[in-house]
């Protein structure tokens, strides 16, 4: 069999850790895969470890046990969150985001896959700690967003409807009140969609007064599943009554000025890590 330089050897396990996060791989995979001894592959871990340490890239466990081995958890520099979120407040305050109703355009942003990789893996990155089943999020402009949690955080992304769908089977409805303009709206979830007992996380794209978050809390609390966190990209501070608390953001929405311009500025998360 071929053999390969430690360089390639780091490359690749760097590879294949980020690809997989929070899921164990035995070392036994990487001896078979590059023919190398596993007092080999555990030098070559070290060096991945102390790289992604180095540049606060996230981390590298070790799981001891007959079927043990190493995981990545992410993570992300702490400048490198301060400086997206002041991007990104340049990015959308901008004139030609304010469209009629006083509404941010916010779809391009929601769509642009760089954006969307930082954001998801700032968000990750703070809920890493917590040992959940499911990241859940609510159609339809927030899906890209929980996705790339879902997917940094190694666990299913569930989208609740706002109408069922014959697609979905038998479902669960709960009406709630929107926080913002006190309507009556609906949120549905397939019975198929989630074990019971299981933990979760509500990732969202941009929160007014809390009324979704309220409404998946109750939803969950039909399949018995307990919300662990809520992370939004944007949080309207100029709704000055939440319904909610605990959660954190990146950046912050208060209004617009005399010139027509959003005023946005840097979390209150990301000023304090």
């Amino acid at each position: 069999m071929k053999k390969y330089s430690r360089n390639q050897r780091v490359s690749a396990i760097t590879k294949i850790l980020i690809e997989n996060p929070n899921k164990i791989i035995n070392l036994n995979y990487f001896t078979s895969k590059f023919n190398a001894a596993k007092s080999t592959i555990s030098e070559d871990i070290v060096i991945v470890k102390d790289t992604f340490s180095s540049f606060s890239m996230g981390k590298v466990e070790t799981v001891s046990g007959a079927a043990g081995g190493v995981k990545y958890i992410c993570g992300i520099d702490k400048k490198d969150i301060k400086d997206f979120a002041e991007e990104l407040c340049l990015l959308i305050n901008k004139k030609d985001r304010i469209i009629p109703g006083d509404f941010l355009y916010l779809t391009d942003v929601m769509c642009d896959p760089i954006i969307i990789s930082k954001a998801g893996r700032i968000l990750a990155a703070q809920f890493s700690n917590l040992d959940i089943d499911y990241v859940v999020t609510v159609e339809t402009k927030g899906i890209p967003l929980a996705y790339e949690v879902a997917r940094m955080l190694g666990v299913e992304l569930i989208i609740v409807r706002r109408q069922s769908m014959v697609t979905e089977g038998s479902t669960v409805s709960i009406n709630y009140v929107s926080g913002s303009t006190k309507a009556l709206q609906t949120m549905t979830l397939s019975k198929k969609s989630m074990k019971a007992k299981s933990k979760s996380i509500f990732i969202d794209d941009f929160m007014k007064a809390g009324g979704t978050a309220i409404g998946i809390v109750n939803l969950l609390k039909e399949f018995d599943s307990e919300l662990l966190g809520i992370g939004v990209l944007i949080d309207n501070i100029e709704m000055k009554k939440k319904l909610v608390s605990d959660y954190i953001s990146v950046v912050e929405f208060n209004g617009f000025n005399e010139n027509r311009e959003a005023i946005l500025q840097t979390s209150r998360f990301v000023n304090e890590i």
